[in-house]
């Protein structure tokens, strides 16, 4: 067990009551909390959902060479690098079974930017978009900014986290225009199952919904869990935007690109607001894109191998730890309950990181009312991940 020789913030010291003035905004806690996280040489950051692996050679490779013979220099159009989008439109024909083709594909600068554009073209001001609740804020920011206004949809522990239909349906008004799902999810990893999904679909045909369909995790669904892509059952394609990228696959978050496909006319219009704002993404990253989604894939498998093991590592402390969950069925985080503990999760995530420098969001980060819930990434080293269950078992030793 590691003792910590100094329980005192070097440099900068955040206080609780600091952090409070940002709690009402689930993006700006976590950054103050990354801030404050910073000043720590040792701290062992749980927090933020970017892969600590390394991004494939080939990839490094295939940029490597794009810069080398020039082709890193030309830009491309604003939808992307033709080369890229048709790869994105065949990787989802095959693997997700939606019927899209390389005009039904926009390359984004990021999952950020492709969720952004998204909400800015789709929603109007007065708008209604149903959002499975707890969810990951960056929605709100965009979805406020297109003067639109968030319905929030309940989802449940008991659930896994999955998202009941007669929920949705009850959350419809005459002014819903959207329904957002996130599956595998961030923070809860849980999935929205299939049998739930189709009758999902089933309300949105039934009241004319546009599905945003944000499946960035795909990759990593633990079994027997399952991913289904909503975009491919029967008359959902043509009113439904998938989101992705290859920053989770593929450990490539600082490369900044995503996708978002769907119906060509709109796909169009997001590109027209992409090409005002941003232009085209990076093209040497569109390069690299390029090779990890035609490139070997064993490098994915390898990765979900890592991550199983962590995950594993890191249920078996939590319960030791006295903590519950729900079967966290995708990504990389583990949604905690840590009632058990007798402290809000706010000032247990302040604790872990002031006492045991050891990074972890809470719950209200994601929503307001999950006072007793943390987040934990699994995006550290299983010695790593080790020596963050015994800091905080120091810490709980030493509050409860």
């Amino acid at each position: 067990m590691t003792t910590q020789s100094n329980n005192t913030i070097p440099g900068k010291i955040v206080t609780p009551a600091e952090l409070r003035a940002v709690a009402s905004d689930g993006t700006k806690l976590r950054y103050a909390f990354m801030e404050l996280a910073a000043e720590i040489p040792d701290a062992i950051a749980l927090g933020r959902g970017d892969p600590d692996l390394n991004t494939p050679e080939h990839v490094i490779a295939a940029a490597k060479a794009a810069v080398h013979d020039g082709r890193a220099d030309v830009p491309t159009p604003a939808a992307g690098l033709p080369a890229l989008r048709a790869a994105v439109a065949a990787k989802l024909r095959a693997d997700n079974g939606i019927p899209v083709d390389s005009d039904g594909v926009l390359i984004t600068g990021g999952g950020q930017e492709g969720l952004y554009l998204l909400i800015q073209t789709l929603l109007d001001p007065g708008d209604e978009i149903l959002v499975p609740d707890p969810r990951y804020t960056s929605y709100d920011q965009a979805i406020t900014q297109a003067g639109a206004q968030m319905v929030l949809v309940p989802t449940y522990a008991e659930d896994d986290f999955d998202l009941r239909p007669e929920e949705v349906e009850s959350a419809i008004t005459p002014a819903t225009k959207a329904l957002l799902i996130v599956t595998p999810s961030n923070p809860t990893a849980g999935i929205v199952t299939p049998k739930n999904l189709r009758a999902i679909a089933r309300l949105a045909e039934k009241h004319n919904l546009v599905v945003i369909s944000d499946e960035i995790y795909e990759q990593y669904v633990y079994q027997p869990s399952t991913h289904l892509s909503i975009a491919s059952l029967p008359g959902m394609y043509e009113r439904t935007i998938t989101l992705g990228g290859v920053s989770k696959t593929y450990a490539m978050t600082g490369w900044r690109i995503g996708y978002a496909a769907g119906p060509p006319d709109f796909i169009e219009a997001m590109t027209a607001v992409k090409g005002a704002a941003t232009g085209a993404a990076a093209t040497v990253s569109q390069y690299a894109a390029l090779a990890a989604i035609t490139g070997p894939q064993d490098v994915v498998t390898e990765y979900f191998g890592i991550y199983a093991r962590r995950r594993q590592l890191m249920m078996d402390g939590l319960r030791e730890l006295g903590f519950s969950f729900s079967e966290p069925r995708g990504a990389f985080f583990i949604y905690t309950n840590a009632a058990s503990c007798g402290i809000p999760a706010f000032e247990l995530s302040y604790l872990l990181l002031k006492e045991g420098h050891v990074l972890i969001f809470p719950g209200t980060a994601f929503g307001e009312k999950w006072v007793d819930w943390l987040r934990i990434s699994l995006l550290q080293p299983e010695d790593k991940l080790r020596e963050a269950l015994d800091r905080m078992t120091t810490v709980l030793q030493r509050h409860m």
